[in-house]
């Protein structure tokens, strides 16, 4: 079967690549008109349809509260244990090194010294990491920015050095092509002049803002010396918005709560678990499989399925239960930080133009267990599919169908689908507050913030359909609108102070 698709993808390459591109967007809008049209013709399709989505968006909140709260509960265990000593009784221990990464683009030095502080304050030997400053050549400032710091760590680490990436013809500017660059490069000073074992060696893609817990390090050793599948695997620890969280505005920190423990309960959750932000892997699969790809935008999750489908479905996925903690945008003015955060959610809903690829791939590659890729394609398919259309079913579904069909509201069913809907929804409501505990005791406590300012955060939650439509549903429209006409994304750097 997969040599069948293979044909028909290579003789009409350029059809079934558009055909896979408009699949998300016509999707996504035949469900946010679906109550409208349906209620003329299929009304009561629709009404249970709606009432089905609304009980399937109960379990979604109440699984994402569990499996929050049993991840940041191995967490806060993981955080009190000592890796760094478990580590060294380990044989090859002497043998392991770890290569980071920094790709920026016109990052302040203040927030890339942040980061390299976070990491030279490691519980590992610091001369065990080895530092990669990924700068931009066409950033005026880079050169300076990159040897000011280089100047301050080279002592501390095992090397720190910085890498220029050029503007290339077919490239698209971003995190993905900057990396990839950046990693050659390290390959020819550390790994090919013998100064580190391939066999022994991790890669980490690190965010300019990211602050890593003191053991990351000494729990990436742990976990790569005792996983017999090390060559195949992938490491992700939970990547949360809680560097800035009291300073970012009111709508921005609502969506990072919900940000920050979706991507707890990830580490949980098997499969589901796929490369993010931040990550680790081995890098003798980096080079295996060509290091990371320079003509897209969204590289962490193409990255992973390029690698289970290189390997026909030997990739993995191990959780690191420890706190990465991020920036949530931020700009000089409330409104720019708005926008940056949006411009966020559009890049991150760009994700999007990948699913062509990974159903492409799910098609004809061959030797790929099949339930295991079909789990794996179906769970992004969802949440990138749903992404645009969740906020219009849970928020006007219901109440747009008597307006619709008045005739169907006379209905037993029609009249009583809005006091349903709401039933069902406000039992979220308890999720909702199960998730606030959560949070409240994985997120740091910062002493400047008051008892009464963390009391009162919860009712901030009255901005979220407005904040959920504006800063996560429109950009995701956005995305698949654009897809589907054929257009792309500029990569535009999320503003951080």
């Amino acid at each position: 079967m997969t040599h069948f698709f293979d044909k028909i993808f290579t003789r009409y390459p350029v059809k079934t690549r558009r055909a896979l591109e408009l699949l998300p967007g016509v999707i996504s809008w035949t469900l946010i008109f679906f109550p409208i049209w349906g209620s003329l013709f299929i009304p009561y399709t629709v009404a249970y349809a709606i009432l089905f989505f609304d009980i399937y968006w109960l379990y979604k909140s109440f699984s994402l509260a569990v499996t929050a709260f049993i991840a940041s509960k191995r967490i806060r265990a993981a955080e009190t244990h000592n890796f760094a000593e478990d580590a060294k009784t380990l044989t090859d221990f002497s043998k392991v090194k770890h290569i980071i990464i920094i790709p920026n683009y016109q990052e302040r030095v203040e927030k890339l010294r942040h980061t390299l502080i976070s990491i030279a304050k490691q519980s590992l030997l610091p001369k065990k990491l080895f530092v990669v400053l990924g700068m931009e050549q066409r950033e005026s400032t880079a050169l300076d920015k990159a040897n000011t710091l280089i100047k301050e760590f080279q002592s501390t680490f095992g090397g720190i050095i910085s890498t220029h990436h050029p503007d290339v013809l077919g490239e698209v500017k971003g995190k993905s092509s900057n990396q990839a660059y950046a990693a050659k490069k390290a390959s020819a000073e550390w790994v090919e002049t013998g100064i580190i074992d391939i066999d022994f060696a991790t890669v980490s893609s690190v965010d300019a803002d990211s602050l890593f817990d003191k053991q990351y390090f000494a729990y990436l050793t742990y976990k790569f010396l005792t996983n017999k599948k090390r060559y195949n695997t992938f490491w992700q620890s939970a990547n949360v918005s809680y560097n800035n969280f009291w300073k970012v505005p009111a709508p921005i920190r609502v969506i990072s709560f919900f940000g920050s423990l979706w991507r707890t309960g990830l580490l949980i959750q098997g499969d589901r678990l796929v490369a993010n932000s931040t990550y680790s892997l081995s890098f003798r699969l980096l080079k295996e499989i060509d290091f990371w790809d320079t003509d897209v935008i969204p590289e962490d999750y193409r990255i992973f399925f390029k690698a289970f489908y290189r390997l026909r479905g030997n990739a993995w996925v191990e959780p690191i239960f420890l706190k990465t903690s991020m920036d949530a945008p931020l700009s000089t003015t409330y409104i720019k930080s708005l926008k940056n955060k949006y411009d966020q959610e559009r890049r991150w809903s760009w994700g999007v133009s990948d699913d062509p690829l990974f159903i492409k791939w799910w098609l004809t590659t061959p030797n790929v267990p099949f339930i295991r890729k079909t789990l794996m394609l179906f769970h992004v398919l969802l949440d990138h599919f749903l992404w645009p259309v969740n906020w219009f079913i849970i928020t006007i579904a219901a109440n747009i169908m008597p307006f619709v069909n008045p005739v169907f509201s006379r209905t037993t069913l029609g009249y009583n689908l809005p006091r349903l809907a709401g039933i069902i929804l406000t039992f979220c409501l308890l999720a909702t507050l199960m998730m606030i505990v959560v949070d409240f005791r994985q997120r740091p406590k910062h002493a400047g913030i008051s008892a009464i300012r963390q009391f009162l955060f919860p009712l901030e939650f009255v901005l979220l359909p407005v904040v959920g439509f504006f800063l996560s549903t429109l950009p995701a429209i956005m995305s698949h609108t654009q897809l589907m006409l054929g257009k792309r994304l500029e990569y535009k750097v999320t503003e951080k102070l």
